[in-house]
């Protein structure tokens, strides 16, 4: 089928199987061509009230790929944010590991342990204090244990109104050809 529609008219009419005087011909043809040029123009009209449907399927398409909640701004907020996780981690890591070496001192040294306990005002009543040299500027525990990382949602477009803004460009689209077409019937006639 395919094919005969793509082959030349002349062919179809002087093939071997299908012979038409010269009236007949010329008739055929001239039929043809009237059928032809209104199912085009029919074609058009439809085809240029369906831009409208177009534009607002191209203008929801870009404005999600673009701004919407799975779009590319989203995304690279999400990248961003997964950096500074990553950082938290690294800052929690080194932390724990002087925690970690804190937490062996005060367990394995006794003596650490003492000075410890008696910086934060713990001690025997009947004891008394002396002071040694060398350990006048002992650091405190450190009490930070880390900070608090509050995620941030991500900035995005809504999706109603990404629906929203593409349905009232779409109308509006229409509504321009189609008075655009209303214009054009009034001047021909």
């Amino acid at each position: 089928m395919l094919i005969l529609l793509s082959m030349p008219v002349n062919f179809l009419f002087f093939s071997h199987k299908f012979r038409l005087n010269v009236r007949d011909r010329a008739f055929f043809h001239v039929s043809l061509k009237k059928i032809g040029k209104s199912a085009v123009n029919r074609i058009m009209r439809i085809f240029k009230y369906l831009i409208g449907i177009w534009a607002a399927i191209a203008v929801y398409t870009l404005f999600s790929f673009l701004a919407g909640p799975k779009g590319l701004s989203a995304y690279n907020f999400l990248l961003t944010e997964k950096e500074n996780q990553i950082e938290n981690l690294k800052d929690l890591g080194i932390l724990y590991e002087e925690l970690n070496r804190t937490k062996n001192n005060l367990i394995y040294d006794h003596d650490t342990l003492l000075v410890h306990a008696r910086q934060m005002g713990y001690g025997y009543e009947d004891e008394r204090y002396i002071r040694i040299v060398g350990l006048s500027n002992i650091k405190p525990i450190p009490a930070e244990v880390g900070k608090v990382y509050s995620v941030i949602k991500p900035e995005f477009i809504a999706d109603r109104h990404i629906k929203i803004a593409a349905f009232i460009i779409g109308l509006l689209l229409f509504g321009f050809l189609f008075t655009m077409e209303v214009i054009n019937n009034r001047a021909r006639d």
